[in-house]
């Protein structure tokens, strides 16, 4: 059994156009084409589309998709580890859901709140051990009190600044410059004043080792998946770790 390209488009939630693009990259070929030339598409194929769109809402670019595609060949137990981070981020957002709900109705009710309640999966401590492990107690002690003494309004423009850094890397990396170029250096210059803002780390603390603390971080957005994601992939990751390295080798 298989599916036209324009039912497939209109179950995914995605367009003919973009499953075209996608067979033109490589990345979902279609099971067979018709003599009309219509592409169809059968179970195998559909499983593979669900997995680049799961991975597009990870924030992945489509070279760094098609990287894990063909590195991670069970789709089985791709599919397995993916869906326990589903469940770990429904579980999260139940949980934000239903303080924000309690928060709304102690507004219109009796305004007693409840603080205990009010910022349950909201939790930004979630690598507090990690942290403590990389860079010591004190690290995690001035970085969370910062966070801590932040506006809403602070949080949401650091968060914004933040996703707008990644989203310019991601750019870069897929423009497909060189990470010594004024490009990636100038990134890799945000970069730097970016994490010397934050208290706690080796780069905000006076006589701090700060390029080995920016070369480090730069193998870990490599070397982790979660930090990977957040650069388009380990592609995009890699991009930034070598800027970061030429950076640091000219300037630190």
């Amino acid at each position: 059994m298989d599916w036209s390209i324009q039912e497939i488009a209109k179950m995914a939630g995605t367009t003919s156009r973009t499953l075209r693009h996608y067979d033109d990259i490589g990345l979902l070929k279609p099971s067979r084409t018709g003599y009309n030339g219509y592409r169809y598409y059968d179970g195998p194929a559909l499983v593979q589309l669900q997995r680049i769109i799961l991975l597009r809402e990870l924030g992945l670019g489509l070279p760094a998709i098609a990287e894990v595609l063909d590195r991670e060949t069970d789709t089985v137990k791709a599919l397995t580890s993916h869906l326990e981070w589903l469940a770990q981020e429904q579980d999260r957002l139940t949980r934000q859901i239903a303080s924000v709900r309690q928060t709304i109705d102690t507004m219109k009710g009796d305004g007693k709140y409840m603080a205990q309640n009010m910022f349950d999966g909201f939790d930004h401590t979630q690598y507090k051990d990690e942290v403590e492990e990389r860079w010591g107690k004190d690290a995690y002690a001035a970085s969370d009190s910062w966070w801590r003494g932040m506006s809403a309004e602070e949080k949401q423009q650091w968060k914004k600044h933040v996703q707008k850094l990644g989203a310019d890397w991601i750019s870069a990396a897929e423009s497909g410059v060189s990470p010594d170029s004024d490009m990636a250096q100038d990134l890799a210059r945000r970069h730097v004043e970016w994490l010397r803002g934050i208290p706690g780390t080796p780069s905000a603390a006076p006589g701090g080792d700060v390029k080995g603390y920016v070369t480090g971080l730069g193998e870990m957005y490599v070397a982790d998946p979660r930090f990977a994601a957040n650069y388009g992939g380990e592609r995009g990751a890699t991009f930034v770790r070598d800027a970061l390295r030429v950076y640091a080798e000219k300037n630190l």
